[in-house]
């Protein structure tokens, strides 16, 4: 037995930042593979397969490098009136890598962890957040929204962009 013993302590670990870092490429191949938003320019778009759940994507910048998202369901919190489930992504086209930065209104990690949690916690807090941002896009793809069932809807409205109104 020290023999296997050996060779496990030989083999290489993935620290926690590496981790999520692999998330963020998984997330950014996953989103690209879906719904090609790299090649989408800034407005609405919305994914329907005929369940009576459609999805929506918001683009809500684009620059060169990087694109702001707001992914969501035709669906509204009752108390706050705000898409929910919802995720908001940074996507960084030269790393080709897909950042879920909040998944609620006004949820920043900030509100979420406060403004100086120690680096452990904030990246737990990125880690449930990317992993949460990765499973989704798994469930839609298995549910067969992608390019072909995405349709513009039209450009987004200021109040849309910042994330106060949502139709």
């Amino acid at each position: 037995m020290p023999h296997g013993a050996t060779r496990s302590q030989r083999l290489p670990g993935l620290s926690r930042f590496g981790w999520l870092m692999a998330l963020y490429a998984e997330n950014h191949d996953l989103l690209q593979r879906l719904f090609e938003p790299a090649a989408l320019g800034p407005g609405s778009y919305v994914s329907s397969i005929g369940d009576g759940l459609d999805v929506r994507l918001d683009v809500l910048e684009c620059h060169p490098y990087t694109s702001e998202l707001r992914l969501s369901y035709g669906l509204c919190d009752p108390v706050t009136g705000q898409p929910d489930p919802s995720a908001y992504v940074r996507l960084y086209s030269d790393a080709r890598q897909a950042e879920a930065t909040h998944c609620y209104v006004g949820r920043r990690w900030q509100d979420v962890l406060g403004m100086y949690p120690p680096p452990r916690r904030l990246v737990n807090h990125r880690l449930q957040m990317n992993t949460f941002l990765g499973k989704w896009l798994h469930y839609l793809a298995e549910r067969g929204h992608g390019v072909a069932t995405l349709d513009y809807e039209g450009p987004l409205q200021e109040a849309q962009r910042s994330g106060t109104v949502h139709r």
